[in-house]
């Protein structure tokens, strides 16, 4: 099971180790080794120069985050056009052929439409192995018989039918993009060691404010996670384009 792939479940780990690193500074100053007031600005150095990499690092991570979700709308938004396209150009094809397209492209949009909302594991190899026999339908329908003369308008249908298919693979292709683990690793570092430097800093031992610095950090990392994460989080590409034109090709 991938943590990353569960937000509330990367937020709670985050606030129980960021809270532990600073009981753990606090702990340090208190009982093993007590901060001379003449160290104190040089800690004060050390620890503004953490915070900064920190926040460094959580923008830097988040707008990789939102350039991945931002890639998941726009392969969605191509999808629902090259399956649009393909239903009409299948009027180039012979009436058999552009009546069964038709009715494929249908099912196949549904099945689409599920890839995007279902969260179940199992549905989702199901629709997987039912894209990919739908797709093998489209392209021996779409695709000249063979002997058969390939026409300038047959071959705009057969153009079409390779951006349908190929347009599934680009949205595969990004929901499979997601921030690299040795990111995650870093930025968790830096933010431990913060909490760490900021227990063993501060001046008394007032425990709510403790918990400010890491609740604050767990729920960048949160919101980073669930951008992230383009099935299990709150946040999620929602099939607009492909529901509509859904709607619009089962009206006919």
């Amino acid at each position: 099971m991938n943590v990353l792939n569960f937000p509330v479940l990367v937020f709670a780990l985050s606030f129980v180790v960021l809270s532990l690193s600073v009981w753990t500074g606090d702990i340090l100053r208190n009982k093993l080794r007590p901060l001379p007031e003449e160290e104190r600005d040089d800690f004060h150095v050390v620890l503004g120069a953490n915070l900064g990499l920190l926040a460094l690092l959580i923008g830097f991570t988040f707008s990789m985050a939102t350039g991945r979700y931002d890639q998941r709308k726009h392969y969605e938004e191509a999808e629902a056009n090259a399956i649009g396209t393909e239903y009409v150009r299948a009027e180039l094809l012979p009436v058999a052929d552009e009546t069964r397209l038709r009715e494929l492209l249908k099912r196949y949009i549904d099945e689409r439409i599920l890839f995007y909302t279902t969260r179940n594991l199992n549905m989702l190899t199901k629709v997987n192995a039912d894209t990919a026999e739908l797709q093998n339908e489209l392209w021996s329908t779409a695709r000249p018989k063979a002997g058969a003369q390939i026409t300038p308008t047959v071959a705009l249908a057969v153009s079409g039918m390779n951006d349908v298919l190929n347009s599934q693979g680009y949205t595969q292709a990004a929901w499979w993009n997601r921030i690299p683990i040795a990111a995650w690793v870093l930025m968790a570092a830096v933010a431990i060691s913060c909490n760490l430097l900021i227990g063993y800093v501060a001046h008394r031992t007032n425990r709510p404010l403790f918990l400010i610095a890491p609740v604050a950090v767990s729920i960048a990392f949160f919101l980073i996670s669930d951008i992230d994460s383009p099935r299990d989080g709150v946040i999620r590409v929602a099939p607009q384009n492909l529901l509509s034109l859904s709607e619009s090709l089962h009206a006919h």
